[in-house]
């Protein structure tokens, strides 16, 4: 295994970390009077534990990888900035990614000057290495890859995936949001045999804890190392790291809900595929699903008349009249269905 040292930009391999109280000192004792807490208002007048300890080892549990390799953050998002600003240079490096896909990789790379370049993917949205090649020159420190994709809601090739691991030098991040409703293996695996991969992961969609804001990375020790320089010292606050460790204890009763949401995600594929103006139904391994229809701007707005919101994906590439329908009850995916049988198409 490589060592991603080369690809860090150089002041951060400088950098000097922020040392907290709770760095400092670790463990119990009978007086805490070195954080400048209140000493009332207990327990959470404390600052939380910087590194997440109890929270990392029962994620280190469920997922089969090691502490070192696991790094916590407020949501994918901030994993997703760190990333950006430990490896990307503003102003000469710049990220790759696939074209359409999750929106806040480029919002990210705006916010810290870099340049962000798009990959359109292929037929059906299938993953396009020689578009991916073609962007990519000897600047370019990132690429991103969400899969399953969003707003497309297919896996990419785990063959093409693999492909560009092995012509890639620099970190290719693969964002797996939508893993827990796929049946196809995800990479995690791969970050502990290779020195320049990381993977995001989240307690937002699978284990249905989008308001509490987890997201995880996993990596090699070096890629977690300077992600833990970067972030604030007390990223996780208390609260999350506690309904975290609840919510993971909970892992029979969360993979029930997720079979649920899958078998409902099937069910409404085939009534969706009889309504008449309902062109096409991309395939999913996510919990929504992206279908082609004719005037999507004239049915979103049907839909919303009547309080039920889906997502307008028309100005994505390749998704021209299409919408996104995230999966919900049985209760609340009737009442879209009934709602779509009953507008009337213009002839």
């Amino acid at each position: 295994m490589g060592s991603v040292n080369s690809l860090i930009r150089k002041n951060i391999r400088s950098l000097k970390p922020y040392s907290s109280a709770r760095d400092e000192y670790q463990g119990d004792a009978a007086v805490f009077l070195d954080a400048n807490e209140n000493p009332y208002f207990a327990p959470l007048n404390r600052y939380p534990d910087p590194r997440q300890r109890s929270l990392r080892s029962v994620i280190s549990g469920i997922k089969s990888i090691p502490d070192e390799n696991i790094f916590l953050g407020n949501g994918s998002d901030e994993a997703i900035d760190i990333l950006v600003r430990a490896f990307c240079e503003p102003g000469s490096d710049n990220i790759v990614s696939i074209d359409p896909t999750y929106g806040m990789y480029e919002v990210t790379a705006a916010i810290n000057g870099v340049e962000f370049r798009k990959a359109p993917l292929g037929e059906d949205f299938c993953l396009d290495n020689r578009e991916i090649r073609r962007m990519a020159d000897r600047n370019t420190k990132i690429i991103f890859l969400c899969s399953p994709n969003n707003p497309t809601g297919n896996s990419l090739s785990k063959q093409e995936v693999e492909e560009l691991l092995g012509w890639f030098g620099g970190l290719l991040v693969i964002d797996e949001a939508y893993i827990d409703f796929s049946s196809r293996p995800g990479f995690i695996d791969e970050t502990l045999k290779t020195h320049n991969m990381a993977v995001l992961q989240t307690l937002s969609k699978g284990w249905g804890r989008a308001g509490i804001r987890l997201g995880m990375a996993f990596g090699n020790s070096e890629i977690i190392e300077v992600m833990n320089k970067i972030k604030p010292p007390y990223n996780i606050n208390s609260l999350t790291a506690e309904e975290a460790v609840r919510t993971l204890g909970r892992a029979e009763e969360v993979r029930q809900h997720i079979n649920e949401i899958i078998c409902a995600r099937d069910l409404l594929r085939e009534k969706l595929d009889k309504i008449e103006y309902v062109e096409k139904i991309y395939p999913s391994d996510a919990n929504f699903m992206l279908i082609r229809v004719v005037n999507a701007d004239r049915i979103y707005e049907h839909l919303k008349a009547q309080k039920i919101i889906v997502r307008n994906r028309s100005n994505a590439r390749g998704c021209e009249n299409c919408l996104r329908i995230t999966v919900g009850t049985a209760e609340e995916n009737d009442r879209m269905l009934n709602a779509m049988r009953n507008y009337k198409p213009e002839r």
